[in-house]
């Protein structure tokens, strides 16, 4: 068995062509939660989903997002009506008071559904509807995404991080912002000065979590800050994952990210944007994947090789340098 962490499509990408190389049947994954927002009153759980869609074979493998050939009505309409109202003027947070009342799973990240900042399908809404609505009839976050998995038809077991709400909150000269608003809502602008992850310090992992993470486990090639760190951030994932075996995979090429916020987020924070920053921000780490032109020299065992992820190939590549990390360290 091993358990593998996900944030983003980094681990998404590795996990899409290798299943010759990690079984399903015989893999765990557990997804970042601190992305999670309610849009309009449903509970939006992008890397969950990610997973989820990868799995049930119905992800849209052009945008890494969402359901492919999935149609947009609802969106449309709801960009359109905020067009016409004059309401189309970014992200909209509900009120102060309205953050932590009513579902806890969603606080602190509670976005009126008025123009839609993010990118909903039809489809893909069904999915946050029945999420939402499963949540709203008692069942724990870990319940509702093991029934949406039966749904599709998993053969992979999927977990979130925690039942309990964390935020990824970014800090910026404009103040603080959720994490989905910064990157989706404002392109990732403006300059990150730090990043929180409100409710980590009162958020438990579950206990299926927590016999996850007694495998051998790997960090795909995810942003360490916002797709890793609000993981980290829960005491007895880190303490969890200071007891078991870790392979790592970096997202960078030495100085140079392969997509996403990563060295901007890594920067703020105070990390080297580099395959040298990521190793710091893993000290649980025993070994690392590291791309061929990667010379950065680590005081860990390293397993190189062409870490690209465009294709089932490039997953089935990666996804045997991790197998022969793991051998190395285990």
């Amino acid at each position: 068995m091993v358990t593998f962490l996900a944030g983003g499509t980094g681990t998404p990408k590795l996990l899409a062509g290798a299943d010759d190389v990690f079984a399903p049947r015989e893999t765990t994954v557990v997804a970042n939660t601190g992305d999670d927002i309610e849009l309009g009153g449903h509970l939006v759980c992008p890397d969950l989903d990610t997973q989820l869609f990868l799995d049930g074979d119905v992800l849209d493998r052009e945008t890494w997002w969402g359901i492919a050939d999935d149609t947009a009505e609802t969106h449309d309409e709801l960009v359109r009506l905020a067009d016409a109202a004059g309401l189309a003027d970014g992200p909209r947070y509900l009120p102060e008071e309205a953050q932590t009342s009513g579902r806890d799973i969603a606080r602190w990240r509670r976005f009126s559904g008025i123009a839609e900042f993010m990118h909903i399908g039809d489809r893909d809404r069904a999915v946050h509807v029945t999420r939402t609505s499963l949540l709203d009839e008692g069942r724990s976050l870990t319940e509702a995404t093991r029934t949406l998995a039966d749904a599709f038809g998993l053969e992979r077991t999927l977990l979130p991080m925690s039942d309990d709400p964390v935020a990824s909150i970014v800090h910026t000269p404009s103040g603080a912002m959720h994490f989905q608003e910064w990157w989706v809502g404002r392109n990732g602008e403006p300059t990150v000065e730090d990043v929180e992850f409100r409710g980590a310090e009162a958020a438990d992992a579950t206990d299926a979590v927590l016999t996850a993470l007694s495998d051998p486990v790997v960090v795909g090639p995810s942003n360490p800050i916002t797709s890793l760190g609000p993981m980290l951030a829960i005491e007895d994932i880190e303490r969890a994952l200071g007891e078991t075996t870790v392979v790592a995979v970096s997202p960078f090429v030495e100085d140079t990210v392969f997509s996403g916020p990563a060295a901007d987020l890594m920067d703020g924070v105070g990390y080297d944007p580099s395959t040298a920053g990521v190793a710091k921000a893993y000290p649980f780490a025993d070994a690392f994947v590291l791309d061929a032109a990667d010379e950065t020299p680590l005081d860990r065992p390293v397993v190189r090789t062409d870490t690209r992820l465009d294709d089932g190939e490039d997953s089935r590549r990666v996804a045997r340098a991790v197998e022969t990390a793991l051998a190395e360290v285990a």
